[in-house]
């Protein structure tokens, strides 16, 4: 038992690092060179688009910092909404690739960026879907409700008792004849159940 809690501990602390880390790595940036072009020993980058490696390292930064806290979050997340938390996600990743191919392609008769919106929107309803369903199915086993009693029960609109209770009332009714007052059956009634 020391040893799962101890665990718990230990990865709890290395996400609380990470997010108190957060700033410093997003502030990252300001080790890069100032100018179009940077060359080390292992590689050669070029910024095309921003022409400034300062400045794409800085756009880079301030979408990958989001993105780590959102999937820090997403996997962290106990509540049952936290797939929600991808579409975010979603739309930090989409602006990453974009930066990216517009800062190494600079193909400037396709832009990605213009219609952003109806290529995530497919990934944004299939995620509601299922939050959806999800709260569906919470809601249904908080409060006991089985969707296929629908078909037995007729359900009255405008009534805030349903016909299966109804009835249960008429032959609790009829099996009380003694009592006049159908007020006090449906409280006698409630208080049975």
């Amino acid at each position: 038992m020391t040893k799962g809690s101890s665990e718990y501990l230990l990865l709890g602390s290395i996400i609380a690092l990470a997010i108190a880390f957060s700033p410093y790595l997003f502030y990252l940036y300001e080790i890069f060179p100032n100018g179009p072009v940077w060359e080390n020993s292992v590689f050669r980058y070029e910024s095309k688009y921003y022409e400034d490696v300062l400045t794409a390292a800085w756009t880079y930064l301030g979408k990958i910092v989001p993105l780590f806290l959102l999937f820090i979050w997403f996997f962290t997340c106990k509540h049952w909404w936290y797939h929600a938390i991808l579409i975010p996600a979603t739309m930090y990743l989409y602006q990453l690739i974009i930066v990216f191919y517009d800062d190494y392609y600079l193909d400037s008769a396709f832009f990605m960026d213009t219609n952003g919106l109806i290529y995530l929107a497919p990934f944004f309803i299939i995620i509601l879907s299922i939050v959806y369903l999800i709260r569906l199915k919470i809601f249904d086993r908080v409060y006991g409700l089985d969707l296929s009693e629908l078909d037995e029960t007729e359900v009255s609109v405008f009534s805030n008792i349903s016909d299966k209770d109804r009835m249960e009332i008429k032959e609790f009714q009829e099996d009380n004849d003694e009592l006049e007052h159908s007020n006090v059956l449906v409280e006698d009634y409630y208080r049975k159940l």
